[in-house]
């Protein structure tokens, strides 16, 4: 053997020690088949899978509530190797918050927060915040157990005709106050605003598709009007000033809690109402976004 066909053997040999193989990400569609509902892949490798209350018939001042306007439940897992991290959000009536809370504790998912969106909606709903690590598909199975203590559709439909959904109020306008651009989705005009630094949890960055990014919807009530929620990612110092913008502009603070445990920064998550003309409401949406420390458009 060739002093030259030696060396390459053992450079080769020395490179396949010093890189270590790459675990695959995980079957996603073992996942969704595992939780009863698919999802879609997301940027950074997010897997999301949506959960709206499509059974629940929900109004707010004489607002019928869209599912995608303030009852889109959904989890996301984010892959860490062959493993995952779960974050979500799901919707629940009142009488089903502690079944499901035990059965999600039972099978090793932890709860974060529990907390309402919204004032005088009726029926309530309440919104339960989730975690987890660890193999996505026993993940899967236990967010599965859990939530079939609830009425949470699992059925996979198809989307609605955007034909049937139209948005009757100006969007470009409406876009061009808040400084971002919206997207019509099932009848609703939605912002999603990512915060100009990254936030984590346990160490790994939460990207926007997993919760860290501001989100705003628009339902249109009418005649250019438009019922306005969503939540703003916060920090601390941010928290008062965007309860004044939003006041000073005729919008209600509903909610003001965590989403996390262990996050960094530390982060607060505020929830807002109003029913007006929608470019009003935008124009107030964007003073308060003056005072937080979003990516620019």
């Amino acid at each position: 053997m060739s002093i030259l066909f030696r060396l390459a053997i053992l450079i080769a040999t020395a490179a396949a020690v010093a890189t270590p193989s790459l675990a695959a990400d995980p079957d996603w569609n073992t996942v969704g088949n595992a939780l009863g509902k698919a999802g879609s892949s997301q940027p950074g490798g997010v897997y999301r899978v949506g959960l709206p209350r499509t059974d629940l018939k929900v109004s707010l001042d004489g607002v019928a509530l869209k599912p995608g306007f303030a009852l889109g439940g959904w989890v996301a897992f984010e892959p860490m190797g062959d493993q995952a991290m779960l974050m979500g959000d799901i919707v629940l009536t009142q009488d089903e918050v502690n079944p499901v809370m035990k059965k999600l504790e039972d099978g090793g998912i932890e709860v974060t927060a529990l907390h309402n969106h919204l004032l005088r909606a009726e029926p309530m709903t309440l919104f339960m915040h989730v975690f987890a690590q660890g193999d996505p598909v026993t993940i899967a199975t236990a967010l599965h157990a859990a939530l079939a203590l609830s009425k949470t559709p699992l059925e996979n439909t198809p989307p609605a005709q955007a034909t049937t959904q139209q948005i009757d109020f100006d969007t470009a306008a409406v876009d061009q106050a808040v400084r971002y651009k919206g997207k019509a989705n099932g009848g609703v005009y939605q912002f999603s605003i990512p915060r100009a630094e990254p936030i984590k949890e346990d160490g790994m960055v939460v990207p926007e598709a997993m919760g860290s990014a501001i989100a705003i919807n628009f339902q249109p009530t009418g005649g250019g009007k438009a019922a306005i929620t969503g939540d703003f990612v916060l920090a601390a110092t941010e928290v008062n000033p965007v309860i004044k913008a939003m006041q000073d502009n005729g919008i209600e603070i509903t909610a003001l809690h965590s989403h996390m445990l262990n996050e960094e920064p530390r982060m607060f998550f505020m929830h807002f109402w109003a029913n007006d003309a929608a470019q009003k409401l935008a124009k107030g949406l964007r003073a308060a976004l003056d005072n937080v420390a979003v990516k620019k458009s």
